[in-house]
């Protein structure tokens, strides 16, 4: 196999996005389209890739083999959609194009073929004749050459066209003209689809979506309503999981056989162990690490803590920074106060150890394994292993004040 470079097309304006963030960085399953883009050429091996920003890319100056020409706003796009243009290269095509058959073909270049099935040119739509628009083979915009016939045929493309503009398709004819042999390899129509405005952004993360929960349910996953359910590129969850409508899984999860993730929760950066139950409505931030059997329930949001198997934090907590022992008990209202204004600070929770509802554990603190803290109590000195730490103010009560209250506030009102 020839050494292989890929110049990746991303100085678009992206104008149609109305975003100030361009066009290319905007996201499909979690993940910019430009990185997406980059990925898939490293896959293809390609050992210098290029990004064109700009109008200049002289970084593949001096390159010997062969160069793939893609494109930036093709979120969909695969190593195995591409890799067919090495095919034809090692085959003996000079020039090898990446084409699509259009449901639509509307303004798509139009690939125009021999009957041996050699590329004769591409025409695009505003050149083409009426004959030559009814033609449904599009041109993807990708291509496949050895560098030092790229770099001829593109310094002799000229702009006496319509508009007044270098085609890169130009190309095709300058090579057919030299008697070079120009083919073409024919990719799924969603594999090249383009994402130019919001809207077709959209089109192409529902396709995203749809082909990723077919692949995990086809693997074991359990989706009720997979269409309410939003993945990540990265989401790796294995069979014999269950998640519940309305989950979001950002970026860097991994959730391990047997978990069951439930309706309304939202996950990113984070590693769910099997048989684990989360949610409903949880939230787990990067670094959350939750041990098999562990549960997280209702309204707990848990940050960059290691909660050990079998612990249970059921209702109403935020768990920051730390660690959280095997069989603990997290109660309802319980905050590990991790940070001061300026620096995090971390809590630990020893195992079995129970934390009674209200508690405030306020870093650097330590529980101890099996100790315990009252309901209502600000911890902030560490706790010794199966102690009752506990702490509150005495209890006071006025007798017959609240009768008295209510008699003068309810008198006030009659005048």
């Amino acid at each position: 196999m020839s050494s292989r470079a890929a110049v990746i097309l991303a100085a678009g304006q992206g104008t149609r996005m109305k975003s100030p963030l361009p066009k290319v960085l905007h996201r499909v399953g979690g993940r910019a389209m430009l990185d997406r883009a980059i990925d898939v050429a490293e896959a293809l091996g390609c050992e210098r890739v290029v990004v064109v920003a700009g109008v200049h890319s002289p970084a593949v100056a001096g390159f010997e083999g062969d160069v793939v020409v893609t494109n930036a706003d093709c979120p969909l796009l695969s190593p195995d959609d591409l890799s067919p243009l090495f095919d034809l290269r090692a085959a003996g095509a000079d020039l090898a194009l990446l084409a699509f058959e259009a449901a639509d073909p509307a303004l798509y270049g139009r690939v125009l073929r021999a009957a041996d099935g050699r590329v004769e040119r591409i025409v695009e739509a505003r050149e083409a004749s009426p004959e030559q628009l009814k033609v449904t083979t599009c041109y993807a915009g990708m291509l496949a050459a050895p560098a030092g016939l790229l770099f001829d045929w593109l310094g002799r493309v000229r702009d006496d066209n319509a508009k007044r503009e270098f085609y890169l398709t130009d190309i095709v004819g300058l090579a057919v003209g030299d008697g070079r042999a120009v083919q073409a390899a024919v990719a799924p129509e969603t594999a090249v689809m383009g994402a130019d405005s919001q809207a077709q952004l959209a089109t192409a993360e529902a396709v995203f979506q749809r082909g990723r929960r077919a692949a995990l349910m086809a693997a074991g996953v359990n989706m009720a309503a997979p269409d309410t359910v939003h993945l990540s590129w990265d989401t790796e969850i294995a069979g014999g999981v269950v998640v519940e409508p309305y989950v979001v899984f950002g970026a860097g999860v991994t959730v391990e056989s047997g978990a069951v993730i439930r309706a309304f929760s939202h996950l990113e950066g984070c590693t769910v162990g099997p048989g684990a139950l989360v949610g409903p409505y949880a939230r787990l931030r990067p670094g959350a690490d939750i041990g098999p059997e562990a549960h997280i329930g209702n309204f707990v949001e848990v940050k960059k803590v290691k909660v050990g198997a079998g612990a249970k934090a059921n209702h109403l907590a935020y768990l920051g920074d730390g660690t959280v022992g095997a069989g603990a008990n997290i109660g309802a209202g319980t905050i590990f106060c991790n940070y001061d204004g300026f620096d995090k600070f971390e809590t630990h929770v020893g195992e079995g150890a129970f934390i009674g509802s209200n508690t405030a554990l306020v870093a650097p603190v330590r529980v101890g394994k099996g100790a315990m803290t009252g309901s209502g109590s600000v911890i902030t000195r560490d706790v010794a292993d199966d102690a009752l730490a506990i702490e509150r103010t005495q209890q006071t009560e006025k007798p017959g004040w609240a009768a008295r209250f209510r008699a003068l506030k309810l008198s006030g009102r009659r005048k």
